[in-house]
């Protein structure tokens, strides 16, 4: 019967804790406003990789879009097509160099 019971009472929450943690909780905002930061929002390296995607996807299908419209209205299918995706995929990779090398 001893192992079930413990022998000392639930440690209750204490105040000091409680009012330590929110006095810091108001100290970060105090100094997020201060600082000029908001609130925590993605980090540069999401941000990077978002870049080098939207630059890729970009630039693949611009050079399709505009290949495409060029063919139909001209009528050489496929030839413009492939020269703009081609031109798309060059400009694309060139942009991601561009942006690793610190740009």
């Amino acid at each position: 019967m001893a192992a079930e019971t413990p022998d000392q009472d639930p440690v209750q929450e204490d105040v000091r804790v409680t009012s330590l943690e929110e006095r810091l909780k108001q100290a970060q905002i105090r100094d997020a406003v201060r600082t000029g930061r908001k609130t925590a929002g993605p980090d540069n390296n999401y941000r990077l990789g978002s870049r080098v995607l939207a630059e890729l996807i970009g630039g693949v299908a611009g050079g399709f879009i505009v290949g495409w419209f060029l063919d139909r209205w001209l009528g050489t299918a496929p030839w413009f097509l492939l020269l703009f995706l081609f031109g798309g995929i060059i400009v694309a990779f060139r942009n991601i160099y561009r942006i690793s090398n610190g740009g």
